[in-house]
């Protein structure tokens, strides 16, 4: 196999998991706190290991980058949920 295809390989299944069982997570997440709701420990700590994953794929992204697009999509996201979030716990303490 050659580097070419193994990076293709890896892409096709990064990407396949990204939009079949990460996507529709954070648009759920990312749902609640536009209704004003507060994350839960599990919500956190799922947001923020799919942040680490992304921050190691980034090598692999500056290679590719036909990629980047949606990885800068993805970390957008993440960052409009976290502020929202944010925001969200500021209002709860005030």
């Amino acid at each position: 196999m050659t580097d070419s295809s193994r990076d293709l390989g890896v892409a096709t299944a990064i990407l396949s998991r990204f939009t079949n069982d990460v996507l529709p997570k954070v648009r759920a997440i990312q749902e609640q706190v536009e209704r004003g709701e507060h994350l839960d420990d599990e919500a956190i700590a799922f947001l923020h290991e799919i942040f680490a994953d992304a921050r190691s794929f980034q090598p692999q992204i500056e290679h590719h980058p036909e990629y980047q697009e949606i990885y800068v999509s993805a970390v957008g996201l993440y960052k409009e949920i976290m502020d929202k979030a944010l925001e969200n716990e500021k209002g709860y303490k005030s």
